[in-house]
């Protein structure tokens, strides 16, 4: 009955009967190692702990409680720019700062910053444009002048690296924790 509850069990007994060469080498299949799931987590949580801290920094700033902050782009700090250096820096500790992963996740990083804090920046510029010239020239039609484009789409340089920081040191702590906890990983 107790294999019911533990739908491992027959595997768990095959591999305690198993040769420890056979054990190694099921340890060390690429399906066994955990540190992909190490890299997911920290980006979660990279992504979760900027959106908070957003919300958290207009509650001070305004005063005002907004949990729609959590799905919204742009604001202090940047989350895409947390998350991938978070992601960068998590492959850095693991693979090695020197391996082929690491590049291409630093360049992904690299690229998604100047991109949020560039054209994404620029184009949330040009929709307040956009939105000032439709409200004066269709003023007289309310339907039209109603219709507004999202502006608040990019991040300023400061929201950039201060997203970029905060991921890198989420990083560190997450894989210090990690490593401490389960030294084989």
């Amino acid at each position: 009955m107790d294999h019911l509850l533990d739908p491992f069990s027959s595997f768990t007994c095959l591999f305690a009967q198993a040769s420890p060469a056979t054990q190694t080498a099921i340890a060390a299949a690429p399906w066994h190692d955990q540190r992909g799931w190490q890299v997911i987590l920290v980006t979660v949580l990279c992504s979760l702990t900027a959106q908070l801290l957003k919300i958290i920094t207009k509650l001070f700033k305004t005063g005002h409680l907004d949990l729609r902050l959590m799905a919204k782009t742009g604001g202090m700090p940047s989350s895409h720019s947390c998350c991938t250096v978070g992601m960068a820096v998590s492959v850095g500790l693991i693979e090695g700062f020197n391996s082929v992963s690491f590049a291409i996740a630093l360049c992904l990083a690299l690229i998604v910053m100047y991109d949020a804090a560039g054209v994404r920046r620029t184009v949330g510029l040009q929709a307040k444009v956009l939105n000032q010239i439709v409200v004066e020239l269709f003023s007289e039609h309310p339907k039209l002048s109603s219709e507004r484009i999202k502006e608040f789409l990019g991040h300023t340089p400061v929201e950039v690296f201060v997203g970029a920081a905060l991921g890198a040191v989420i990083a560190w702590v997450f894989n210090s924790w990690a490593q401490s906890q389960f030294p084989l990983v």
